[in-house]
């Protein structure tokens, strides 16, 4: 059985072709995605690095980590935002290897096969997250970084993240998360120790409606994000 819910494939599949427009559907990725770039790089030191990213659609995150230096492979089973990061590689110029590919199954190909695992707003996406944090920790080397970010599950990440961002604000087409796949920093945290991974730190990330911007601090009763270390 592959950890993969048909449903979400298809929502995302359908938004593809918007992937990398900045004023589209995909513009909270965008947004955060210079903020995710820096925590990542100045805990992992990306130059150089070999980097996976798990879940990584049409390659946003992927193509940023590959500006900075290192060697990335993206992997995500949804087929068409695949083939959007491809084609985009033909206008930025950079290199990344992209696979249509489950984690579990790369993981058995390649044990340790990575400096730094990235999965980034996936858990929350995927019927068993477990396995998922299971398959980053068997990826990742020795003393190796993973990176997770999701969504916390309490009221106000309710209000904020499904009412707010998809209703009132509407940064988000409605539908995209279902609250109760939601995951607390102590179940994910869980997760990684059971995993074999050692959880080193948890920032969470916030959005000011008035200025419209993100920022990354102590916040983390709505988005956050998890780094670990391969023990």
């Amino acid at each position: 059985m592959i950890n993969v819910d048909p449903l979400e494939l298809e929502k995302f599949s359908q938004l593809a072709h918007r992937w990398w427009d900045p004023g589209a559907e995909f513009k909270p990725l965008h947004d955060i995605n210079p903020l995710r770039l820096d925590y990542i790089d100045g805990i992992a030191g990306l130059r150089g690095k070999s980097v996976l990213d798990v879940g990584c659609g049409g390659g946003i995150l992927a193509e940023g980590m590959a500006v900075r230096g290192a060697r990335v492979t993206g992997i995500d089973l949804a087929d068409k935002p695949l083939k959007v990061a491809q084609l985009h590689l033909l206008e930025s110029g950079l290199q990344v290897g992209y696979r249509l590919v489950a984690p579990e199954a790369l993981a058995r190909e390649a044990p340790g096969g990575f400096d730094v695992v990235t999965c980034m707003e996936l858990l929350e996406h995927v019927p068993d997250p477990a396995a998922t944090v299971q398959a980053c920790a068997d990826l990742v080397k020795p003393d190796g970084r993973v990176f997770f970010s999701t969504l916390n599950r309490n009221l106000k990440a309710y209000i904020l993240a499904v009412v707010g961002a998809e209703y009132v604000l509407k940064l988000l087409p409605r539908g995209t998360h279902d609250y109760a796949k939601f995951i607390k920093p102590s179940e994910l945290a869980a997760m990684c120790r059971a995993a074999g991974l050692s959880v080193t730190g948890i920032t969470g990330m916030t959005y000011n409606p008035f200025s419209r911007l993100y920022s990354l601090g102590t916040d983390a009763d709505v988005n956050y994000i998890l780094h670990a270390t391969k023990q």
